[in-house]
């Protein structure tokens, strides 16, 4: 054996990428070429190639001028190579990787609180029910001061770095020292962090006796067993339509879009297939057996809709089934297949592409500006006016019962709704900057604490702010933050300030969200030209 080939054969880097960047990708392929000599000639080539690149890393290790870190210089080359091949193909580091499967797979470790910062000190809104806070004894409206001895309040501690000190491994324990309303003396609480679940439905509400709205954040493993025990829900309550919600849905698992998709459609449509150049083509199709045939559905959608809430619009879109509502959605349709590896760390690689039952592939181009699409598509009017969508009228496709669609990327809405910019003024946009109107429902719920608890409809929530002039309250506060509203400001955006606030005063409530959305949903002008649509 020649003595570089034996070197290279020994040299640890030949090992790392062959583990880290190709082995759980390529295995097999070996044997599938040896029965096609051309492949085989081709497999070779490029595993010359290869060569070549750990040939270079060997002699920089051996070389180079400076010391060099063997981890660091793997993890620059296996991301670089990955960047290359599309937006979407990604390394993981662990913890990043973690990160990234704590919300898909729909649960994570730690102590189980929701909070906010509006003042550089957490506040907690929530205590899960059953988790290991509520057991230890926190409560809502508790400031956290210090974690594990730690100052985390009135030193700009970054809400990132806040969660990951109070998440850890499941049983190992954790201080949290808080400020309690009425209590002199911080309150130490030892707490034996516990799996948490992570939820992917935000509301399940009715907006009128017979219209039903339900929101989804994700895609995650827990997302169609949520959905239909929320949907089950507003049945009893008399839903006859559903307005999904999919803005700001970035996607996730393809099986809980395909299982949401089969509730609504007959045996036999088409809900999605892929395709890719090593993956053949696979469809999946309704089985007819669905709960949810007899609803009439809107789905909405926007600009950050993407990948699964794309299929799932796209499957309602293409078979007739329902109006999609909203804004032209993000354009990922890439099939991203995981590879794991030993050191905790993995790769989310693109193996094939999503098409739509009309054979429209969801994946917008890959431009040179690319990341930049959405900034573009504000700046041409598209967020605007529905006549600034560019549309090519070479990937015309046509529905189930003949209506006309656009290929190119991403789906085009039935209803378009453009950025709803009434009542915006400066005022509005100085408040929101400063999340003024977060800080005003903390003190206010700090001085009805007790009230909010016991309150548990919408009616109760509207008795209590009855009693209160919110609007002049706020504007009194914005003022001593040093923000006041011009002549005419306020009548302007009081009304959308207001709403805005006693949505998050609701959240201290025990009724959380579902005090929330019913709220921030009457300035939604999505919502209310679905209302329109259900009337006419």
């Amino acid at each position: 054996m020649p003595e570089k080939l034996k070197e290279l054969l020994d040299n640890k880097w030949f090992w790392i990428f062959i583990l880290l960047m190709f082995a759980a990708v390529t295995a097999g392929r070996v044997t599938r070429c040896s029965r096609d000599k051309g492949r085989v000639q081709a497999a070779a080539a490029s595993r010359a190639h290869w060569s070549k690149l750990l040939l270079i890393m060997d002699y920089i290790e051996d070389n180079y001028v400076d010391s060099v870190s063997c981890e660091d210089l793997t993890e620059d080359a296996i991301s670089s190579v990955l960047q290359n091949l599309d937006p979407h193909s990604v390394y993981l580091p662990p913890m990043d990787l973690e990160k990234a499967d704590e919300t898909l797979v729909g649960n994570f470790s730690g102590i189980g609180i929701e909070f906010n910062v509006p003042n550089d000190t957490a506040v907690i809104v929530n205590v899960i029910p059953g988790g290991p806070s509520q057991r230890a004894g926190l409560m809502s409206g508790d400031r956290i001061v210090k974690v594990d001895g730690r100052n985390v309040a009135g030193v700009q501690f970054p809400q990132d770095s806040l969660m990951k000190i109070l998440r850890g491994p499941k049983d190992s324990k954790v201080c949290v020292s808080v400020k309690r309303r009425g209590e002199k003396e911080l309150l130490p609480f030892d707490i034996k962090r516990g799996m948490i679940p992570v939820h992917s439905l935000d509301a399940a509400i009715m907006l009128t006796p017979t219209l039903g709205y339900i929101k989804l954040s994700t895609f995650s493993a827990t997302t169609y067993r949520e959905f239909m025990e929320a949907a089950a829900r507003l049945k009893q309550q008399g839903m006859t339509s559903l307005l999904l919600d999919l803005r700001e849905n970035p996607g996730g698992f393809l099986d809980q879009a395909y299982r949401l998709a089969n509730e609504f459609l007959e045996r036999g449509d088409m809900v999605v297939y892929m395709e890719g150049r090593r993956r053949p083509r696979e469809e999946f199709q309704a089985t007819g057996r669905g709960n949810l045939k007899d609803i009439k559905l809107y789905v909405a959608i926007d600009e950050n809709s993407a990948s699964s809430s794309e299929i799932m619009a796209g499957a309602i879109q293409d078979n007739d089934r329902g109006t999609i509502i909203g804004r032209r959605s993000f354009g990922k349709g890439l099939v991203q297949e995981p590879v794991y590896f030993s050191d905790s760390s993995g790769i989310r690689l693109t193996v094939a592409r999503y098409y739509t039952p009309s054979g429209r592939c969801i994946q917008k181009p890959y431009t040179s500006d690319y990341h930049y699409d959405i900034l573009e598509r504000y700046q041409r009017g598209e967020m605007q006016s529905a006549d600034s969508i560019r549309v090519n009228d070479s990937l015309k496709y046509t529905t189930v019962h003949g209506n006309t669609v656009y290929g190119g990327g991403g789906i085009i809405p039935d209803v378009f709704i453009p950025i709803d910019t009434t009542g915006v003024t400066d005022f509005l946009v100085k408040v929101n900057r400063r999340s003024l109107q977060m800080k005003f429902s903390s003190m206010f719920a700090d001085k009805h604490r007790g009230e909010l608890q016991a309150i548990t409809t919408i009616e109760g929530l509207e008795e209590l702010y009855r009693k209160e002039d919110i609007g002049r309250q706020f504007q009194l506060f914005a003022a001593s933050e040093g923000v006041r509203a011009l002549p005419g400001e306020w009548e302007q955006s009081g009304s959308i300030i207001v709403l805005q606030i006693k949505g998050l005063i609701g959240r201290y409530s025990s009724m959380k969200d579902d005090a929330f959305y019913p709220y921030v949903l009457k300035t939604d002008s999505l919502a209310e030209k679905v209302k329109e649509l259900e009337n006419n």
